[in-house]
């Protein structure tokens, strides 16, 4: 008999009481815990997917915490799993309830697409966020007027009204950089996407101020890879690593499409790119000196 277990206990009532990341993480949590005890009972996921009325795939998806989970599925396989106490099934029901509780940026459903909003949820959750970028400004350090432009440029046939509202988005997310126990952003952004003048001299000048401005804070790092940095391990595109604190929550590697999104969590994969961005890192210019670098382009800009 699988019996409760103080230890992994504490960790959901803790989630329960204090949700950071919302539903996202929830979801994220409640598998990895039913995953283990599925795996400690010895239970196949076939046999708990027709304990729920499912199938193995249903299983994965629950355990990888791609979907939420109804209480009485979760009541199902703790039976299955020989977890018969009652403060511990509690926990892990509540746990369930709150994969359902809409987070903040369950109102821009409108124009959130599912595989984005995942991403909203572990920022949320995140202790540090590393991200490399190519072409755009990071969406965490835009400016509202430089948002307006990336947003156009990736959605042209949307209206106004569309594009508005995914710029409300982005500027919401923002947010959680100041909050409190805000997680730290390292991010390190090739030279080309500062020299790009999105939106105008005007709007591109104001970015730029803005991000030497970020960099004051203390849990932002920003480091720029010049151009004469040459071919770089992390060529292929945009990466961005989320790290957590909780011991239930794996790194994870955020890789962005044009309509899509990749989460990459398993060790070898998150080993690999952490190696890049630790490359890039040693080889980008210093935090110091990448903040010299924006306030020469500034004094360029605000030349003329």
């Amino acid at each position: 008999m699988v019996a409760a277990q103080p230890g992994r206990v504490q960790p959901l009532r803790r989630h329960i009481e204090h949700p950071r990341g919302g539903p996202t993480v929830l979801r994220i949590v409640l598998g990895t815990q039913l995953r283990r005890l599925r795996e400690a009972a010895g239970v196949t996921r076939e046999a708990a997917g027709d304990a729920i009325r499912g199938s193995h795939a249903k299983i994965s998806r629950l355990e990888l915490g791609r979907v939420g989970c109804k209480e009485r599925d979760v009541a199902d396989l703790l039976t299955l799993y020989r977890v018969t106490d009652e403060k511990e099934r509690e926990e892990f029901l509540a746990l369930a309830r709150g994969t359902s509780t809409p987070g903040w940026w369950h109102r821009y459903n409108d124009v959130l697409p599912g595989w984005f909003e995942t991403l909203i949820g572990l920022e949320e959750a995140a202790s540090v966020i590393r991200t490399y970028e190519v072409q755009f400004v990071p969406g965490l350090l835009q400016t509202e007027e430089y948002a307006l432009a990336v947003c156009r440029l990736g959605n042209p046939q949307a209206s106004g009204k569309e594009i508005q509202r995914r710029v409300e988005l982005r500027m919401q997310r923002q947010s959680l950089l100041t909050a409190p126990n805000a997680p730290r952003l390292w991010a390190v952004l090739d030279e080309a996407c500062l020299r790009r003048s999105l939106g105008g001299v005007d709007v591109m000048a104001a970015q730029l101020r803005h991000l030497a401005e970020m960099t004051r804070l203390p849990n932002v790092t920003v480091q720029i890879a010049p151009f004469d940095l040459g071919g770089h391990g992390a060529a292929g595109g945009p990466i961005t690593i989320l790290r957590f604190l909780e011991p239930d929550l794996p790194d994870i590697v955020y890789l962005e499409q044009l309509t899509s999104a990749l989460y990459l969590d398993k060790r070898d994969d998150v080993d690999h790119y952490l190696a890049v961005t630790d490359q890039l890192s040693a080889q980008a210019a210093s935090p110091r000196d990448s903040r010299a670098i924006l306030e020469e382009m500034i004094g360029r800009m605000e030349a003329g």
